[in-house]
């Protein structure tokens, strides 16, 4: 499971943060199973995702189930620059070359 802060709502900036959850099977739509969180984001990835329901008290149920959703900007753990999407499940470093693992939201 991730935990996530909901900033904004489409182009909206909200006045306060939301709290919202990605559960694993909410991540992709298929090989449910073989979801690895670590893979898919990381803190402090900003991430496009749908709002599914009202999970608890506390937080919303997020998914990036559909390709349109995942991690939209990301920085690399070596050199801290702005990573770049590299596939649908990699995003590198223009920098050191570093290549990491994500769950990547496609144009």
């Amino acid at each position: 499971m991730a935990n996530c802060d909901i900033v904004c709502i489409g182009q909206q900036a909200l006045k306060q943060t939301f709290a919202g959850v990605i559960r694993q099977q909410d991540v992709r739509a298929t090989e449910i199973d073989k979801v690895e969180m670590a893979k898919c984001y990381r803190p402090g990835d900003i991430v496009r995702a749908e709002v599914l329901a009202l999970g608890d008290a506390r937080s919303f149920q997020l998914t990036t189930a559909k390709d349109e959703y995942g991690v939209v900007y990301a920085k690399c753990a070596v050199s801290g620059q702005a990573m770049v999407p590299s596939s649908a499940t990699e995003m590198a470093c223009p920098e050191s070359r570093v290549v990491e693992a994500r769950k990547v939201a496609q144009s």
